[in-house]
Order: C-alpha cells, then structure tokens, then sequence
C-alpha cells in the first residue's frame, strides 16, 4: 500500500512540476520584451514569409497558452498574449509554432505519424479505462488486456509527439536567430522559454509510459494467479 501511494504521489506531482515550470518561465519572460519590439504575430508572419509558407495564415484564438498550428487549415493559431506581445516568451512560442507548419511543409515523418495516431489515441484514451476498470474488480484478463492494448495507442501518441516537439523547438531556434528576430544575449532565454514548454510533453509521456508499465504488471498477477 505504501509503495503504490508513492507510486500515486510521483504520476500527480510530474505533471503538477512541469505545469508550474512552464507558467513560470513563460510569465517571467512574457515580462521580458524582445530586443526587436516584434509581436508574437508578425515573428510568425516573418518566419512564414522567408520559407515561402505564404499560404499559411496567423490568428488570435483565445485562452492561455492555447497556442497551436492547424496542419488541416494551414493557420498557426498564437493566444491573445503571444498575438500582440513583444515579449521574448511570446516570440519562443509563435516561432515553436510556425515551426509545426515547418514540418508539415518538409513532411516530417514523426509529424505524419503523430496526425495518423490521432483517431486511434482517441478511442484508446476514452475506451481503455473502462475495460481496464471492469478487467480489475471483475477478475477478467482478458478484458484488461484488451484494455491495455487501448491504452498503448494513446501512450504511443504521447511517444511520438516529444520528437515532433523538440523538432519544432530546435526549429524554432534555427529561424529566430538566422532571421535576426533575437539577439545573441536573447538566445539563452528564448531557449528556456521553449525547454520549460517541452517539459510538460516530456512529463505527460512519463506518466503514460508508468502507469502502462503498472497495469501490465497487475496483468501478469492476475495471470500467474490463475
């Protein structure tokens, strides 16, 4: 009972670190204006511009850091903070976003296999939990295997998305500080600013990947049981 209780207390508090990591850091450098007085939108815009990405648009969507690029809409989509900021975080994040539409130009395989995992993940993260559930308290292996397998395409998602987002970072910076949108002073903060974001992929796929791991293992109890 102790060691699942901690077990419990670690996939609870990963998440809970890598969420304030990246608060912090994106609030502490949304307070930072870049050298360039740029806003969110208009990095975007440029980084499109010099890689002939003229058909992929730049809109303000609400919520806070709901930043995302729409691989089916061709539109790189920045919060309203990253939209009108001129700060560093915001010129991290718009530049890790068209980053994304970078990919999808140059057909990044890991960016193709994320989007096909899609359908997939879903129904495996919506379905799974409930034939896990029903696998436990009613004693049946079967079910949780089937429940496990559910849950592996969801955990493979999670896999596949750190390469596609540490790309889209490492892609970001190669644009940022060609185009001269930052400074050499303003590199090491940019690059906190887009580790502290990688984080909470990097913590979300630990979790998945233990609490796969601890079903498979009360798997193999129930069967050796048997």
């Amino acid at each position: 009972m102790g060691s699942y209780l901690i077990y419990l207390a670690i996939i609870v508090l990963i998440p809970i670190y890598a969420q304030a990591k990246v608060k912090g850091t994106y609030n502490k450098y949304s307070k930072v204006a870049s050298s360039t007085g740029m806003t969110g939108a208009e990095v975007a815009r440029r980084i499109l511009d010099d890689n002939g990405l003229y058909n992929v648009t730049v809109e303000e969507t609400r919520g806070f850091l709901s930043d995302h690029y729409d691989p089916r809409s061709k539109v790189v989509r920045l919060s309203s903070d990253n939209y009108h900021g001129h700060s560093l975080a915001a010129t991290a994040v718009s530049a890790h976003e068209v980053g994304h539409a970078i990919q999808d130009q140059h057909d990044y395989a890991f960016l193709r296999v994320r989007a096909s995992l899609v359908p997939v993940a879903n129904i495996g993260s919506n379905l799974s939990w409930i034939l896990i559930m029903i696998g436990i308290f009613a004693n049946l292996p079967g079910m949780l295997l089937f429940g496990i397998a559910a849950m592996s395409a969801a955990v493979l998602f999670q896999i596949v998305t750190l390469p596609v987002e540490f790309n889209a970072s490492n892609r970001a910076m190669d644009q940022v500080v060609s185009l001269g949108i930052i400074s050499n002073r303003e590199e090491r903060e940019t690059k906190k600013v887009l580790n502290a974001a990688a984080m909470t992929y990097v913590a979300a796929a630990a979790v998945a990947v233990l609490e796969l791991v601890r079903l498979v293992l009360i798997y193999t109890g129930m069967t050796r049981d048997e």
